[in-house]
């Protein structure tokens, strides 16, 4: 049995910016039809949410892609609100210059930041008050001001240099507060929402798009005037290739007709690689710890630091560096502490592609970590973690630690371990060259109708965790979408 339905924009990915497209197109009276491969709770306050989707005491494990590559798994959220719904809930905007550096009308650092207003106030972010600071991450503020580190609560400051402190938070009464809280409950009587349907692909026909999905075994087909795919840096480039547009090489490999050859479709992808430092946690602190858990709310991350090392290039922050804590009880530390490393202007590229032209298939993935010619990328990490082990050293904190347990003393320990900061990007990058996926408006080239929306469209990564940035792309290109002069509209047939 096939499902034929239209809408006037129909948006696949209900994440981090998809929730935002299709909430602020709906509040312009646009007729939208919101895609969602995983389930739709509801609202916030509908009591249907699973309570890990909702604390934002640690990041959540269910409602995930699955997707696997070598000895990483890149937790990708299957859900309504998408990352969001999962993440740790830092907020983060990164600097104002990076976006000047994109060098895309449109997306200055003046402009952004005009977004950015926007974004905080939907997202409810705040900075953690001293008060809630944990045992750990307490002492870790304490020995950062000992060390002589810059202490602020700046993360969502576009001008703020270096500097260690609280992190800023889109948490709400301990709840990780999403995009969909923020952009869909409000109009959730405006759209239409399609929950556990799996896209498929679409094909460009009829002066529109259509779009094949299914549903609980159903076939449906989605005649649109516009597509926006926000379906992520890993699910967008994926869907885009199963429809035939991308590398050709790459298509016929995963037996699909070219339709569209767009080589850097794929290309491009990039997150900030992350080690970390470690050490036992000693009796005093898992008490401590036990205790605080016990009577109330404890996040796993509350301090983030960034600084600058010899690598870069104009004296900018280049590194984070965050402390991790937890009880046994909520967390898999297994009694220890960590303190994260995480080069954040990375140079090095891999991809994501289609394995086969089954949407249920897994993509291959390969974020080619460390890579870069120069070795700049390994060279950012090898600084970090002094400045990691300097921390830990501290009388502060050593008094409280016991033993290290990994050694990160080789540039070998740091490939053998790298992992990634969960914060995909750039596989459909915007721009003008030979391997420019989108314009500055997130138009896929010579696909009219067709619009891309999500942390794919980034040319270079933020110096920030990805998640405000993602939700700042999706008010960037509905506001785009809501100017005729800047994406002509298509009737629906």
């Amino acid at each position: 049995m096939t499902s034929i339905l239209k809408a006037e924009v129909v948006v696949v990915g209900g994440g981090s910016s998809g929730c935002v497209v299709a909430g602020r197109l709906a509040e312009r009276g646009r007729d939208v039809l919101l895609v969602e491969a995983g389930p739709d709770y509801g609202p916030f306050d509908g009591g249907r949410w699973p309570p890990e989707l909702l604390s934002a005491r640690m990041l959540a494990t269910t409602h995930d892609w699955g997707y696997r590559s070598g000895r990483w798994s890149f937790e990708r959220a299957r859900v309504m609100g998408g990352c969001s719904a999962h993440n740790g809930a830092i907020a983060a905007v990164g600097q104002r210059v990076e976006y000047d550096h994109w060098n895309l009308p449109g997306w200055s650092g003046d402009e952004v930041a005009a977004l950015y207003e926007q974004v905080l106030q939907r997202m409810r972010v705040r900075a953690y008050a001293p008060h809630e600071a944990g045992p750990f991450h307490a002492r870790c503020l304490e020995a950062a001001a000992d060390l002589g580190w810059p202490i602020a609560s700046d993360l969502c400051d576009l001008d703020a240099g270096a500097s260690f402190g609280l992190e800023t938070v889109n948490v709400v009464n301990g709840t990780r507060w999403n995009t969909a809280f923020a952009y869909i409950d409000p109009v959730r009587g405006k759209l239409r929402i399609l929950d556990e349907t799996l896209v498929d692909r679409f094909e460009c026909a009829d002066g529109g798009v259509r779009l094949y999905a299914q549903r609980r075994g159903e076939r449906v087909v989605i005649q649109a005037g516009t597509l926006v795919l926000s379906a992520g840096a890993y699910g967008t480039p994926l869907v885009l290739e199963r429809s035939g547009v991308g590398d050709p090489a790459v298509l016929r490999a995963a037996g699909v007709r070219v339709v569209h050859a767009l080589p850097g479709v794929g290309a491009n992808l990039h997150d900030h690689p992350m080690v970390h430092a470690d050490r036992k946690v000693g009796p005093q602190l898992q008490r401590w710890l036990e205790e605080a858990a016990a009577s109330g709310f404890l996040p796993e991350e509350q301090t983030l630091g960034k600084f600058a090392s010899s690598q870069s290039r104009d004296g900018r922050y280049d590194m984070h560096i965050y402390p991790v804590s937890a009880s046994d009880q909520t967390s898999i530390l297994h009694g220890r502490v960590q303190i994260e490393v995480s080069c954040i202007d990375v140079r090095s590229r891999g991809f994501v592609h289609i394995a086969s032209a089954d949407p249920a298939a897994h993509p291959l993935i390969d974020h080619r970590y460390l890579s870069d010619e120069e070795g700049h990328d390994i060279a950012v990490m090898r600084e970090g973690l002094v400045l990691a082990e300097q921390l830990l050293e501290h009388p502060r904190l050593a008094s409280l630690l016991g033993e290290r347990i990994t050694d990160m003393s080789t540039d070998q320990a740091i490939r053998d371990t790298v992992a990634h900061y969960y914060h995909p990007a750039g596989s459909c990058a915007m721009g003008t060259g030979p391997m420019a996926v989108c314009d500055h408006d997130g138009r896929v080239h010579g696909l009219p109708g067709v619009v891309v929306a999500d942390a794919s469209l980034m040319p270079q990564i933020t110096r920030a965790n990805t998640n405000l940035p993602a939700v700042m792309i999706g008010e960037r290109i509905a506001r785009a979408m809501c100017d005729p002069k800047a994406l002509p509209q298509v009737q629906v047939r």
